[in-house]
């Protein structure tokens, strides 16, 4: 009996020395688990409501993402609106690791808003770590075509547009501001619609005269049976769908000063389908989820379920946003307190 005891205590021993020296010798082995290792369930939190693209962006990444991470966890998508989305952020923030990973999306209007006015909002997005970004959000303003409107000259030419609204910090109200700001349009703005849905259904209600919006999300009906006139594009490049009639409203600014500040405002819109984590995140998280987001956005199947859902594609990688807004963060004093001014219309 003793002899047996001996022999399956040498066994053991045994095994545990050629696994040791098997990782010993291979110790790539012993990392693949642990490094990078994500949460088998990931929490992805949105800060718009379902029906626009940001939504839309999550929902796409939620699909592909978990292919091409590590042990391909899943992930659960919880919308969080409120307060421009900044709720969202603070929600990302504030995460606790016991919860289990939280990534977040929202609207990138925010960043200018809280760079110009840190008192108000509270947040530093220099303060995240940023897996990537999907696309851009290419913008424009349109009104119904019973309006008669076709220009930018005729929109500037009225006493009062309706157009819809919802919190502060939305791409929608940056772009109003804008057109008010350098174009001097007269717009009333009926607040409380709480994401672009509503305000699709406001529109086709008679409540409003027009609206701005991505491209990507304007009903195709309303295009191709003229139901509204697009007048004002906010990126100097012609979009898939948009006419070459359809003005920049770049090539109206004159003033160095007030192409800069515009610059400065509507960079963000280049940054659509932003995904980031806390900046408590370990680094081996946050590098296995760049990666896996980096080889996301090149795939095929991606690429075409994007185009089906009319989700345009500008992908910039998760480094590469962080040096962009820190770059923001640098705009000097004079022009970030004319923009907080224009922001707060």
């Amino acid at each position: 009996m003793k002899t047996l005891k001996t022999l399956f205590r040498l066994s053991a021993f045994l095994a545990f020395l050629i696994s040791w020296l098997s990782l010993a010798e291979h110790p790539s082995l012993a990392q693949t688990v642990e490094k990078g290792a994500l949460d088998k369930t990931l929490n992805m939190i949105v800060g718009m409501p379902p029906g626009g693209s940001i939504d839309g962006y999550s929902r796409l990444v939620q699909h592909h993402l978990p292919h091409f991470l590590l042990g391909n966890p899943t992930i659960v998508v919880q919308n969080k609106p409120g307060a421009g989305s900044l709720l969202s952020v603070l929600a990302v923030e504030n995460s606790r690791p016991t919860d289990g990973l939280a990534i977040g999306t929202f609207s990138s209007s925010l960043i200018p808003d809280a760079i110009s006015d840190p008192a108000r909002f509270k947040i530093d997005f220099r303060h995240f770590r940023f897996i990537g970004n999907v696309g851009e959000d290419y913008r424009v303003c349109y009104v119904r075509s019973d309006t008669g409107i076709k220009s930018i000259k005729d929109l500037a030419s009225q006493d009062q547009v309706i157009f819809g609204a919802t919190a502060a910090g939305t791409s929608g109200n940056l772009n109003v501001a804008i057109l008010k700001e350098f174009l001097k349009v007269k717009i009333k703005q009926v607040l409380g619609y709480p994401g672009s849905a509503a305000k699709r259904l406001a529109f086709e209600r008679g409540e409003i005269d027009g609206d701005c919006g991505g491209v990507d999300v304007i009903p195709e009906e309303w295009v191709t049976t003229n139901k509204i006139q697009m007048i004002v594009r906010f990126l100097s490049n012609l979009a898939p769908g948009v006419n070459k009639n359809v003005e920049f409203i770049g090539d109206a600014l004159n003033n160095n000063d007030d192409r800069k500040v515009y610059d400065f405002m509507i960079m963000p819109s280049r940054m659509v389908g932003l995904f980031m984590v806390p900046d408590k995140t370990p680094p081996d998280k946050v590098e296995e989820l760049r990666h896996g987001f980096d080889a996301m956005v090149a795939d095929d199947t991606f690429r075409a379920d994007a185009q089906k859902a009319r989700l345009p594609l500008a992908a910039i990688r998760g480094i590469d946003v962080e040096r962009e807004i820190t770059g923001l963060y640098a705009t000097p004093p004079d022009l970030l307190q004319r923009a907080k001014v224009i922001l707060k219309e």
